[in-house]
């Protein structure tokens, strides 16, 4: 008597399940009001006392090449250099903005690194050693990524 009385709850809270997966269904076919969009990479910079022209001959040169080789290779849809007007305490100078079509595979970012290693005639530590140069000009504040998500 016992094992029908658990047979009976086992049979209705399966049904329950099946009723809430039966439910659940048309919200699931629902489409989306939003579909995914270009990726965003935003990065914070502060530039040290007396360095602004060096730093933005620095943009203008290796970072607007490294920019429009990848906007070449088609990683790149478009870059910006936005200053922040009026700046507060602990806020950046510069925002450095790159729209990517899409997140890149580790696979994908590796060969880009290397083609642009080869584009700009160098290796991963010459690249880093001009990071190293550059701290004399401005501090890194960190980077946000974000995605656009585009309202149909």
């Amino acid at each position: 008597m016992g094992e029908t009385r658990m047979n009976r709850i086992k049979t209705m809270l399966a049904a329950a399940g099946l009723m809430a997966l039966l439910t659940a269904a048309p919200a699931l076919a629902q489409e989306s009001s939003y579909k995914p969009g270009t990726v965003w990479n935003a990065s914070r910079v502060k530039v040290l006392p007396g360095q602004f022209e060096n730093y933005m001959d620095y943009l203008d040169g290796r970072w607007k090449k490294i920019q429009d080789f990848g906007k070449k290779e088609g990683v790149i849809l478009s870059y910006h250099v936005l200053a922040v007007n009026n700046a507060r305490q602990g806020e950046p100078d510069l925002i450095l903005l790159v729209e990517s079509k899409d997140y890149l595979t580790t696979a994908q970012s590796d060969a880009f690194r290397i083609k642009m290693n080869a584009f700009l005639a160098e290796d991963d530590r010459k690249s880093e050693a001009g990071n190293g140069v550059r701290t004399a000009m401005r501090e890194s504040m960190g980077s946000t990524e974000y995605q656009e998500l585009i309202l149909k």
